[in-house]
């Protein structure tokens, strides 16, 4: 079916940024202070190291971004240069693990920001119901109305980007700079590598630049307009996000943020604007982090469909179906919508019990992502020694360079001993995934 392109350039980026930026830098920069034991420059550190492994596997995945239409983004990218099973195996993945997983902390971030506008106590019952209503709304307006949900998702952007640069100038000119060079914490020789492990909460706090990818058919000129989108998206996002956390940190402070914990960005805009401006300051947080839910919600609608239509998903004829004049997968939708609710209530226990101290459940999926990416960059070189990708610099240079920020993240990520039990959750369903599709691939042959 020829389908009317709904997303434009603009949209495309400002998809990327709204959904990296936020979410995580707003709940992320007192887990990364944690890591660092309050230093600012190590905080900038692994931000600038985080930020190598994106913006190198921008550029990457650009490449193949660049060189097909096909709708399923990196599920397209690995069914053509790796195989078709891989390609199923990491849409479950997606499905199962990473979108779910991270939409339902955002939908909780939404609750933990609204409690603090409203001045409610923030229970988890509070946060776990307001953020599964702030999920059902993005839902529907996606589901309704695809053009709403990119609309929503640039005013979201805007007001973000506008957010986050009051806040960072702010930070400059009230703040304290002698907090950046203090002694105390500045220190980054030493035995200890404990301080990686911020790169995971990081990761996060950077992660959903390839979530445009899975709107890549609906884009307009995609094959021009998704790389530019995928290049200059997350490098706007790195000097947003370095500007934020040392403003935000030399204004209230590494430790005082550490002891705040989320909250500490009502405090800095209380500081900044008194409690009446917080009030207003804190409707822009949850626009922001709304953007980012809308984005993620978006981009995860249509997975399920992305698979049923390699038949890759069970019923796949029924998840498969678009009807006609529609842009949005009726049955695909539904079904992420379930499994979304699910997570919301999974986030919700852990949360309420406290299962993962320092962490939440989006970092899960974190490791194993970059691990597959990988995969991605290695195929990026394989295509230019086979002459089919041209110049050294964009062919070679580019994902080795993308392949060793991976591997810092991964390595940063590994410094966490919960890392070893998500990959473990990840490494089941994978499983899970490729059991499936070997069966549907012998039933084949049985048929034939």
């Amino acid at each position: 079916m020829n389908k009317e392109k709904e997303y434009g350039l603009f949209t495309a980026i400002t998809m990327i940024v709204g959904i990296v930026i936020g979410s995580g830098i707003f709940f992320k920069s007192d887990n990364i202070l944690v890591y660092t034991n309050g230093s600012i420059l190590k905080g900038v550190l692994v931000f600038v190291i985080a930020a190598i492994g994106i913006i190198f596997g921008s550029l990457t995945i650009a490449l193949l971004a660049s060189r097909t239409t096909k709708p399923g983004g990196l599920i397209t990218y690995i069914e053509e240069y790796v195989s078709p099973k891989a390609a199923g195996a990491f849409g479950w993945f997606q499905v199962f693990i990473y979108f779910p997983a991270i939409l339902s902390v955002v939908s909780w971030v939404v609750g933990v920001y609204l409690c603090m506008l409203m001045g409610w106590e923030a229970t988890p019952e509070r946060m776990g119901l307001i953020g599964g209503i702030a999920f059902l709304t993005c839902f529907g307006i996606n589901y309704f109305s695809a053009l709403l949900g990119g609309a929503f998702q640039n005013f979201a952007t805007v007001s973000k980007v506008i957010l986050l640069g009051v806040l960072s100038v702010a930070g400059f000119i009230y703040g304290d700079p002698k907090l950046i060079t203090n002694s105390d914490v500045v220190s980054i020789a030493g035995s200890s590598m404990a301080w990686l492990g911020a790169l995971s909460p990081i990761a996060f706090s950077y992660d959903g630049w390839v979530v445009a990818t899975s709107i890549s058919h609906e884009i307009k000129d995609s094959k021009k307009n998704l790389p530019i989108a995928l290049v200059f998206g997350p490098i706007f996002v790195l000097f947003a996000y370095v500007a934020y956390f040392v403003g935000v940190s030399i204004l209230v402070g590494p430790q005082k943020i550490m002891e705040l914990g989320d909250t500490h960005v009502n405090e800095a805009v209380t500081i900044l604007f008194g409690a009446g401006g917080a009030k207003v300051f804190l409707i822009f947080v949850i626009l922001s982090v709304l953007g980012s839910l809308n984005g993620f919600t978006l981009g995860f609608l249509r997975m399920p469909y992305i698979l049923a239509i390699r038949d890759m998903f069970p019923m796949a004829d029924k998840v498969g179906y678009l009807e006609e004049g529609h842009h949005i997968p009726k049955c695909s939708a539904r079904v992420a919508g379930i499994i979304s609710l699910v997570y919301i209530v999974i986030n919700y226990i852990v949360q309420k019990y406290e299962l993962i101290p320092n962490s939440d459940i989006s970092e899960i999926p974190i490791v194993a992502s970059y691990i597959i990416y990988i995969i991605l960059y290695v195929y990026v070189i394989k295509l230019y020694r086979a002459g089919e990708i041209e110049g050294m610099v964009r062919g070679m240079v580019i994902p080795v360079v993308a392949t060793i920020g991976s591997l810092v993240i991964i390595l940063g990520g590994l410094q966490n001993l919960m890392t070893f039990l998500y990959l473990g959750i990840c490494g089941v369903v994978i499983t899970i995934a490729l059991g499936y599709l070997g069966r549907k691939e012998k039933n084949l042959v049985r048929q034939v």
